[in-house]
């Protein structure tokens, strides 16, 4: 029988076990080293803030969207990276008539892009504070203006615009999304992102329209603490290194599957397909992939995202997957395989060869019927092959590497010494009570 104070004593045991054996194993490194390797040009942010009548809308966590967007700035302020050049334009900010003309014209550069020194971003916080909702929602003229305030440089310079705004461009024919277009054709490396205010189809669409062109992202933002996060993380990104995804069309079964290498791959997906590519693993190297799946439109609420390596003859390797129910931007996968070096195998059969890994990209995303379902959901695969663990069994067991032959002979052990207990303290009580 086992009492109470035998599974404590067990349990304790197996809780230093797992000190012991599971933590080291599971702190390896999950990526590969910061590629940048050196300092390169100052990437180059303009935050562009649309300033028209409709930010005074009190549907920000019951303040004001220029509230929030004010909050947001100032936090961004602070945390701005030393190396990121940043700048601010507005848009509607300043003309209050009503000739459309005149108001499509309103867009001016609040705070110049550069380095932000301590008096500086004191500055740029001073010129924000002073905003009042005003005027017209020109967009697409804002953009053209920022895309300029952006030159200079090489063509290494990364260039990032954030737009927030809470509705459509009111300046048309001039449209945004051809202005996005237009951006991109120039090849000057200028990303724009999009965050929205309002939820509405219309503003969704064509904010999706912009990012898309320029491969950059679109973001409904309903909170000011939602909207300070990702202006944040959008200025954080703009310092990491630029990597130029490589278009691939991945097949519908294995054998007809592109074979790729290391890098950055983006494809589209319709709802519920299944997609797939081939990677070559060497003996000794460890194939480290992630998936990411963007739901650019309307969606229902429950989703998941699998990504699965197998054999060319199709035995399962390893998966990733994730699930997910309501709104989300994005839903992400990951795996990780270690391919043996030869010399660990028993196998001299293709000894030194390179292993086909297959790929399947899956999805489970549906939508009302009214969605469109041409394109595909936009898909980004991240491919990475690093030199593997010395042996591939140090990954083995859920993750516990080789530490959970020392973790079962404690856990076995304090099982043991637990019975022992028992039995020794039983054996006393006998003695008392017979004396």
């Amino acid at each position: 029988m086992i009492t109470r104070k035998r599974l404590a004593a067990g349990a304790c045991t197996l809780l230093a076990a797992l000190t012991a054996g599971l933590l080291p194993a599971a702190t390896g490194t999950a990526f590969a080293d910061d590629p940048r390797g050196g300092d390169g040009p100052a990437p180059k942010v303009e935050l562009v803030l649309d300033v028209s009548g409709s930010m005074r809308a009190r549907d920000m966590d019951g303040g004001s969207r220029m509230a929030a967007a004010k909050q947001a700035f100032n936090e961004v302020l602070d945390a701005t990276p030393d190396e990121v050049e940043l700048g601010i334009r507005t848009l509607g900010a300043n003309y209050r008539g009503d000739d459309r003309k005149e108001g499509c014209k309103d867009t001016a550069q609040l705070y110049p892009v550069g380095v932000l020194s301590k008096s500086a971003r004191t500055e740029a916080k001073t010129a924000v504070a002073t905003l009042a909702p005003t005027g017209w929602t020109p967009i697409g003229p804002a953009l053209l203006k920022a895309a300029d305030d952006l030159e200079g440089g090489d063509e290494a310079t990364s260039r990032r615009i954030v737009l927030i705004t809470d509705g459509e461009d009111t300046c048309a024919p001039l449209d945004p999304c051809e202005v996005a277009r237009d951006i991109a054709a120039k090849g000057i490396n200028l990303t724009i992102d999009t965050l929205g205010l309002v939820p509405d189809a219309k503003t969704r669409d064509q904010l999706s329209c912009i990012a898309d062109a320029t491969g950059g992202t679109y973001s409904s933002i309903r909170h000011k603490d939602e909207l300070s996060d990702r202006v944040n993380q959008l200025v954080d990104r703009a310092a990491e290194p630029v990597i130029t995804p490589v278009a691939v069309e991945g097949a519908d079964q294995c054998a007809k599957a592109p074979k790729i290498g290391s890098g950055l791959y983006t494809d589209r997906e319709k709802f519920g397909e299944h997609r797939w590519y081939q990677v070559d693993v060497k003996p000794g190297q460890e194939l480290r992939a992630s998936v990411s799946v963007a739901a650019d439109r309307q969606v229902d609420n429950d989703y998941g995202v699998l990504l699965r390596a197998t054999t060319v003859h199709g035995r399962e390797i390893v998966r990733g997957e994730s699930a997910g129910s309501g709104r989300t931007d994005v839903i992400s996968a990951g795996l990780r395989y270690p391919k043996a070096d030869s010399e660990d195998t028993d196998d001299a059969d293709g000894a030194g060869e390179p292993e086909t890994v297959c790929l399947r990209v899956s999805n489970s995303f549906s939508a009302p019927a009214s969605v469109k379902r041409e394109p595909g959901l936009p898909v980004e695969l991240t491919i990475d092959l690093v030199d593997g663990p010395s042996d591939a069994s140090d990954v083995a067991f859920f993750g516990l590497g080789r530490g959970w032959w020392l973790l079962g002979a404690l856990a076995v052990a304090g099982f043991l010494g637990g019975v022992l207990w028992g039995w020794l303290a039983r054996w006393r009580g006998a003695v008392t009570r017979s004396n």
